[in-house]
């Protein structure tokens, strides 16, 4: 499955992205040490079972082995008595050839390659007079990792077979057909992966970067360089358990109890929202009921908000005004709150249902949209908020039952004002006009994605939706395509029509 989807910024990826160093001893000592892979050990245990089943089997396939050699030692013996040279000679002389009792020994001295000219060695391929064509291979390694400024490059948090990764797609645009799509690189990550954020946090002594935030059933959030190919350890890790105490304390013979790191959640990060305006702060949201504003430069929490009374679902910074924050909760209600008075209780929005998603309106500064578990929408003008904080009572700009099942993912069109594009656990992806507040369905499909779990608009080709769900397949809708959408909008689209993906 897809969990979640993330366009980033055209150019912000290095054109070939650097192969990660192998870690050093001292590197892998230290992981030793921590403790880190030690619940990756009882995990295998539960395997150990079955593994032992696979070394009776080998051990039944040796016996029949030997059961074989010995029977045909008997024929062999009994064919020369009675008439020899038969074929039971050949069998028993081929079985003692290959010598099956020893067939897994390792010989001692034995060279694998023989001597000639194969074993000459030549520092480059361009002294080896028996290659032929001896760059090209090379050149198209070199092609197929080369990323392109007009590339566009998604990335999936995605879980398949118990293994979860981030896949990073790239979208090449095509002047005479149709775009292709597919997949330059994954890194493994060791959690079930549940919501992402792009980030350019300067982080490795250069202006901007290119990183990919990532939360998961695990406490802790994980920034990983997404211009490192086969990197296996994170740039950095925000929170988490602290392994290095509890090894300490499991040493000591005592019942092991969960630690965290300092600032740390203490159960799964289900939203993440990055401050664009200032570059180094990352809001988290937790199903332990808790908001969390980090400093990702320095690696720690700024700031814990406890306003919520159970699982915080989404967080999100307001596109005008960078320093307020929203946060919907399962206890089914939104709260604003001004990160710089962290002692103000914020204004806060009762809504009938637990949030799934919520966005800020990209195009006017006083609107957001909640999605909920019913399938409804609601939208707000926080101008209508009451000056009592604690006030719930604040009544929506508008109601929409926009799918039969939960709306899990929402998404603003970054160009074009008005329009939004909802996901739902019902496998439908629609696409709303809510000029004047008052929505209306424009385009809708099943991408054949399954469940939806997380759709998003494209900053740079603004028409073009990706999709993500339970079936674990990338879509790409070219909205532009739907005749709803063309016959609307067609006054922001480019020159240029884009083609359909799909």
């Amino acid at each position: 499955m897809i969990a979640a989807v993330s366009w980033v910024p055209k150019g912000a990826s290095k054109a070939v992205p650097e192969e990660a160093e192998p870690p050093s001893k001292e590197e892998i000592e230290e992981i030793i040490n921590s403790g880190a892979l030690e619940h990756e050990i009882e995990d295998d245990r539960s395997e150990d079972d079955d593994e032992d089943m696979e070394v009776e089997d080998e051990a039944k396939q040796y016996d029949d082995v030997s059961q074989a050699v010995a029977v045909a030692n008997a024929l062999g013996k009994t064919s020369k008595s009675k008439n020899s040279g038969t074929k039971f000679d050949d069998i028993t002389d081929g079985l003692k050839e290959l010598d099956m009792d020893h067939y897994d020994d390792e010989d001692d001295g034995v060279e694998i390659f023989g001597k000639g000219l194969g074993d000459l060695y030549y520092a480059s391929n361009q002294m080896d007079p028996y290659l032929k064509d001896k760059d090209d291979e090379d050149s198209e390694d070199l092609e197929d990792m080369t990323i392109n400024p007009n590339d566009a490059v998604i990335v999936c948090a995605r879980n398949e077979d118990d293994v979860s990764h981030l896949e990073v797609y790239i979208l090449e645009e095509s002047d005479g057909g149709d775009p292709n799509l597919y997949v330059h690189h994954h890194i493994i990550i060791p959690a079930f992966p549940l919501c992402m954020a792009w980030l350019d946090c300067p982080l490795k002594d250069r202006e901007k970067g290119n990183f990919m935030a990532v939360g998961s059933m695990e406490p802790a959030i994980e920034i990983w360089d997404l211009d490192v190919i086969d990197e296996v350890q994170p740039h950095v890790i925000l929170g988490g358990i602290d392994e290095e105490k509890k090894k300490k304390k499991s040493k000591k013979g005592k019942k092991s109890s969960i630690k965290y790191r300092r600032g740390s959640h203490t159960d799964s990060v289900l939203g993440l929202a990055w401050n664009k305006e200032f570059r180094n702060i990352l809001a988290s949201a937790s199903a332990d009921k808790q908001v969390k504003l980090w400093d990702v430069a320095a690696g720690k929490c700024n700031l814990t908000l406890e306003h919520h009374t159970d699982k915080v679902q989404a967080v999100a910074w307001n596109h005008h005004s960078p320093q307020i924050l929203l946060s919907g909760s399962f206890d089914r209600s939104v709260v604003m709150k001004d990160a710089r008075i962290s002692t103000h209780s914020g204004f806060k929005w009762a809504v009938a249902a637990d949030v799934e998603s919520l966005a800020w309106d990209p195009h006017a500064e006083h609107s957001f949209v909640v999605s909920l578990e019913d399938g409804t929408i609601k939208g707000f003008d926080i101008r209508t908020a009451k000056s009592d904080p604690d006030s719930t009572s604040q009544q929506s700009s508008f109601t929409l039952h926009a799918h039969d099942k939960a709306v899990c993912t929402i998404s603003y069109n970054p160009l074009v004002p008005n329009l939004l594009a909802t996901g739902s656990t019902d496998k439908m992806v629609k696409l709303w006009d809510f000029s004047n507040n008052q929505p209306s369905c424009i385009a809708s499909r099943n991408p054949k994605a399954g469940a939806v779990f997380s759709v998003a608009f494209s900053e740079d080709s603004p028409f073009v939706l990706a999709i993500g769900g339970s079936k674990g397949k990338l879509e790409i809708w070219d909205t532009l395509s739907d005749a709803g959408i063309s016959n609307r909008f067609s006054k922001y689209s480019k020159p240029k029509k884009p083609q359909s993906v799909i």
